[in-house]
């Protein structure tokens, strides 16, 4: 777009650094508590360690979401296609304020759970997923990135919605939330019904209850074998979800 004008001009055709361009693209980032790292002890003996997914990882873990889109049910492709974009955008430096935390058994990648906050108050949470099977992992996941937004960067509400039927039922259904009017409020994930937990809520009964389903609490006194075998993130060859 061009406009004649008004006035003359000394320099008529400015030049512009594009990384000026990129600080106004990208804004300010919140200074986000690191996760520290956890273990647990799955019910069937193995040993899931959480930790957060490092940005040179994001190739490795696009590369497996794209199998997932071509994953015809429980709307596993339309949840493969957002995780993409959300692993995409934290690793092009597109998601405002993102983390992504990775669940590993010596070194494959067993679950992922990402989220994002909107302010200091607001935690969004976008995705969890158990890529192996057995072993509650999904409940695992969910429980260490709600922690993670409560108990570490002290978040006030937790914003979620729900893509299947199976993740209603376990969270949105079995952890009683409320949700805010509609279409008011809505969630980022295709403007649906946003479901929230407030601190409070998590004090005095959602806390117990996904710690309950993960089957077994949060250990952060991971030792350094636990770490070593857990620093290479391994993709699984199969897709078993």
């Amino acid at each position: 777009m061009k406009f004649e004008l008004p006035e003359k001009a000394s320099v008529e055709t400015l030049e512009i650094d594009a990384r000026e361009v990129e600080a106004m693209l990208q804004g300010p980032k919140m200074d986000l508590k690191p996760w520290p790292g956890a273990q647990v002890k799955l019910k069937d003996g193995r040993i899931l360690f959480i930790r957060e997914a490092r940005l040179d990882e994001a190739p490795k873990m696009l590369t497996y979401m794209e199998k997932i889109m071509h994953v015809d049910h429980d709307f596993y492709d339309i949840v493969g296609a957002r995780v993409y974009s959300e692993i995409l955008g934290w690793y092009r430096s597109r998601l405002k304020d993102p983390y992504t935390l990775v669940g590993l058994i010596d070194g494959k990648w067993a679950g992922f759970a990402n989220g994002r906050l909107m302010n200091e108050d607001i935690n969004i949470s976008l995705h969890t997923m158990a890529l192996l099977r057995g072993g509650r992992i999904g409940a695992v996941m969910y429980y260490a990135k709600a922690y993670y937004g409560f108990e570490i960067l002290g978040n006030k509400e937790w914003w979620a919605t729900y893509e299947s039927y199976n993740g209603w039922m376990r969270w949105g259904l079995g952890m009683a939330q409320p949700s805010y009017p509609w279409p008011d409020v809505q969630h980022e994930l295709g403007g649906a019904k946003v479901y929230y937990v407030t601190k409070k809520y998590w004090d005095q009964l959602i806390k117990q209850y996904v710690r309950q389903m993960a089957g077994a609490d949060l250990d952060f006194n991971v030792s350094d074998e636990v770490r070593k075998a857990n620093e290479e993130l391994i993709v699984p060859d199969e897709i078993l979800v």
